[in-house]
């Protein structure tokens, strides 16, 4: 990007303005009121108006519910005015027409709602009220709490009650000394709803009719005026939707001077653009205004992490003073004031340029989740690739279901077709490579909606592969693939934080090796030692794994005999020397390569910056931040499970595995195994025709509460582990997006 600089006279400002406005390419910076002699310019003459009649067009819009639609471009009559205040008052009419009829609609609907009650007593409505010595009243509740509470009160000596479902009519003779409503005082604690009695000497049956009546009149008459309203929105959408455009362009036009920084007669107008862009720039203002404006382009520059210039192309600078009266401002500036610049910056409008990012095809739906933490900055590196290739991994292995996957994949297609907001149908996207890669880490495990049928059939039945599926360690004979499956998260945390630290290592290089070294390398060395260091034999003895000081499962992982079988049973400690036996309780400690490996990191920090020192365990604590991810796999597995469990059935075998009864009932269970099996749960399906019912809609249910868990659950997790222990390493965020002053016409013509 670079930044450039427009000066030329009051004269020639509108057409600038339009120049640049029809180019889209220029992102202007807003002036900070720096330079002495010049103010923040005011709207062109118009501008107001513009605002109000665009107002007005989109207030019409909104209205008749117009939509973006495909309308041809075209142009505007010269007396558009004149047809824009026709429109506005057809529809303000009919507008108000509508708003009068659903108010009275409204009304009418409350009315019947009141009556209602009383067509239940079928009693006349003028008999219920107009009396002076006895007290009526309609209420709605328990008929024998009313009765009770009517009964013990002492200010009514006398009662009769008339009821119709739960309305009842209290008519009660009041007692010389009671008040002037001794039934509504009777009913006080008593849960009942009290109505009014309409004022009309029709019967309930007939003031309903008369009502209904109404009411379908006033709904005809509201279809009448949407009729009207749809009818001009056929008839008017092209032309409202060519107005905004002119009017939108107007408007922006008219309020870009006061980005700008202004005298009496002269402007200054910088901004940002492509750096490719700016001979076209030049040219296009040339062809416009020939010599009156001097474009300049201020910097072209290469920033760091931290917003300092790294490289700047040595290009002239400069800021005009007041330009004279009968001078250009180019040539009126006797005593030109100078940028304030520091390594190429105009600081007199100082800003960072703004940023586009530009990601690959598949990569682009992960813009969203970045810029949901912050926008990156021009002078730092965009993480989206590094989300692309992470966060869908983080998911499918914790979800890792065949069948979960497909619907991930088809919600977030549809999503992403069916939709015209950008985020949701980005947020589609990365639903899809969540979803895909859900797929596979089923395939691996071999489930399918929690069952292993597909392992089965695809490993064992057409590929006879011995290794695959690998469990996920639910059942009490599989309980080592549970604890393979926190190590396989602790060795992703290792491996993402060491990304996270590498990238950072990139950017400090900046400031030189040194800033590098000690800022980023420091932590890459005290990472990788320490968990080095966990991982080695030091400290654990095979032949007594229960008396060692490291747990066993760290080793027996990927042994021969473990879940993972590669051989890797620890690293070997690499000792270089042993503490003397006079130091207390360390006294022969074997000192090898990978503790001194994270000492020297941790010395080199102290050098760098030595407050951070207070935050060496961070190589420790963050990576157990990743085992989230096995105890999601595994919480997510053992609700599939439960659902199954509970429809199909389930029995272990003699070896101690899980078996759903999908297609055996129970009682095969003693007939093949004899006692050497026990059967956990029967199942629903096994259990009778309403029991199958019932365990149809549990597993459906239950399925879908699963689905949906997986994205609050895994997704969330997912999103954490890259913003929280991913992104603090190496990104800041902050940055602007690129929002270049002009305007696409997508319905008018220039």
């Amino acid at each position: 990007m670079s930044k450039v600089s427009v000066t030329g006279s009051k004269g020639v400002m509108p057409t600038v303005i339009e120049t640049i406005h029809g180019l889209n390419l220029v992102h202007l910076s807003d002036y900070d009121g720096s330079w002495e002699g010049f103010d923040n310019g005011n709207p062109i003459e118009g501008a107001d108006d513009a605002s109000e009649k665009l107002v007005t067009v989109r207030s019409l819009e909104s209205t008749l519910e117009l939509s973006a639609e495909e309308v041809e471009p075209g142009s505007l009559e010269e007396d558009w005015e004149d047809r824009l205040e026709a429109v506005r008052t057809r529809v303000n009419e009919l507008d108000d027409q509508r708003s009068d009829v659903r108010d009275e609609l409204r009304q009418v609907e409350e009315r019947i709602d009141r009556v209602a009650p009383f067509a239940e007593l079928g009693i006349d409505l003028d008999l219920l009220s107009g009396y002076e010595t006895v007290d009526v009243a309609v209420v709605e509740g328990r008929v024998d709490a009313i009765e009770g509470a009517v009964a013990a009160s002492d200010d009514i000596r006398a009662f009769e009650t008339f009821t119709g479902g739960d309305v009842v009519a209290v008519v009660a003779a009041p007692t010389e000394d009671a008040d002037g409503n001794p039934i509504d005082d009777a009913l006080v604690g008593v849960d009942v709803t009290r109505h009014e009695v309409p004022d009309t000497e029709q019967s309930p049956e007939n003031y309903v009719a008369e009502l209904e009546e109404r009411k379908r009149d006033l709904e005809s008459r509201i279809d009448e005026i949407d009729t009207e309203l749809e009818e001009i929105r056929r008839e008017e959408a092209p032309f409202l939707l060519r107005v905004e455009d002119e009017l939108t362009v107007e408007v922006q036009q008219a309020e870009a001077p006061l980005q700008f920084a202004t005298t009496d007669r002269a402007f200054v107008a910088e901004g940002w653009i492509p750096t490719a862009e700016y001979d076209r720039l030049v040219t296009a203002l040339r062809d416009a205004v020939g010599d009156s404006v001097e474009v300049e382009e201020l910097e072209r520059a290469d920033y760091d992490r931290h917003g300092a210039h790294s490289h700047t192309e040595e290009v002239q600078k400069g800021a005009p003073a007041a330009a004279d009266e009968d001078e250009s401002a180019a040539e009126a500036d006797e005593e030109p004031q100078k940028a304030v610049t520091d390594g190429g910056s105009a600081v007199t409008m100082g800003d960072q340029p703004p940023t586009i990012q530009n990601n690959p095809g598949p990569t682009k739906p992960f813009e969203v989740l970045v810029q949901a933490v912050n926008r990156p900055k021009y002078s730092e590196l965009d993480p989206t690739i590094f989300l692309f290739l992470t966060f869908p991994a983080f998911f499918g292995f914790m979800i890792g279901d065949v069948g979960y996957g497909i619907l991930y994949v088809a919600i977030g297609a549809y999503m992403a077709t069916q939709f015209d907001s950008k985020g949701i149908t980005s947020l589609g996207g990365v639903a899809v490579w969540a979803g895909a890669f859900t797929i596979l880490f089923g395939i691996i495990y071999g489930e399918i909606f929690g069952l292993h049928v597909l392992g089965e059939v695809l490993f064992h039945d057409l590929l006879h592969v011995e290794l695959l599926p690998l469990n996920k360690g639910l059942e009490p004979a599989a309980g080592d693939f549970a604890l393979g499956w926190m190590v396989i998260s602790v060795l992703a945390g290792i491996f993402h934080l060491n990304v996270g630290y590498i990238l950072d290592f990139y950017e400090n290089l900046s400031h030189g090796v040194k800033d590098a070294i000690t800022h980023s390398g420091s932590w890459i060395l005290m990472l990788n030692g320490l968990w080095i260091w966990i991982f080695s034999v030091q400290g654990y003895d095979p032949n007594s794994p229960e008396e060692s000081t490291k747990p066993a499962f760290l080793f027996k992982t990927f042994s021969s005999e473990g879940p993972f079988p590669i051989g890797f049973e620890g690293f070997p400690v690499m000792e270089v020397f042993s503490l003397p036996e006079a130091v207390p309780g360390l006294g022969g400690t074997a000192i090898g390569v990978p503790l001194l490996v994270f000492l020297l990191g941790l010395v080199l920090l102290a050098i760098g910056d030595a407050v951070e020192v207070i935050e060496f365990l961070d190589v420790l604590v963050n990576v157990f931040s990743y085992t989230r991810m096995a105890a999601v796999l595994l919480a997510k597995a053992g609700m599939a499970f439960v659902v199954n469990l509970l429809f199909f059935g389930a029995y272990e075998d003699p070896h101690g595995e899980f078996h759903f009864l999908r297609s055996h009932e129970p009682s095969y269970v003693a007939e093949h195994y004899g006692e050497g099996a026990e059967v956990i749960f029967d199942g629903l399906m096994h259990s009778g025709t309403a029991a199958l019912l019932g365990g149809l809609v549990i597993l459906v249910l239950g399925h879908i509460l699963v689905l949906a868990l997986g994205v609050t659950s895994a997704g969330l997790q997912a999103v954490r582990l890259e913003y929280v222990e991913f992104f603090n390493k190496f990104y800041d965020g902050g940055g602007e997006n690129y929002e270049p002053f002009g305007h696409d016409r997508n319905h008018s013509e220039n």
